[in-house]
C-alpha cells in the first residue's frame, strides 16, 4: 500500500508471451501451439512503477525439434528491470 509496483509474475508472463509469438513467427509450423515447459534464471533487478514504459526484448537461444529455448529482458529506459530464460514446446493444438 502506498508503493505500487508491477508484479514480477506479470513481467515474466509478458516475456513468455512474446517468446511464444517469436516461435510462431520464426519457423514453427503453422497451426501449432506453444506450451511453456519451464522458466529459469529469473531475476528482478529493479521495481517497475506506474508511469514506467516497459520494453521487452526476447531472443531465441536454441531450437531442437519441437523444443525451443529463449532469453528475455524487460527494460525501463536502458536499465534491466527483469530477465529470464524460457523453454517451450511447439506442438499440435489440443481440441
Amino acid at each position: 500500500p502506498g508503493n505500487p509496483i508491477m508484479p514480477g509474475v506479470l513481467i515474466v508472463e509478458a516475456m513468455a508471451q512474446i517468446a511464444g509469438i517469436l516461435a510462431l513467427h520464426s519457423g514453427a509450423p503453422e497451426g501449432k501451439a506453444v506450451y511453456f515447459m519451464s522458466i529459469e534464471k529469473a531475476k528482478f533487478r529493479r521495481p517497475v512503477v506506474p508511469g514506467d514504459q516497459l520494453r521487452l526484448e526476447v531472443s531465441i537461444l536454441q531450437s531442437r525439434g519441437n523444443v525451443w529455448k529463449f532469453s528475455g529482458n524487460a527494460l525501463v529506459g536502458d536499465k534491466v528491470a527483469a530477465e529470464a530464460e524460457f523453454t517451450a514446446m511447439v506442438t499440435d493444438r489440443e481440441i
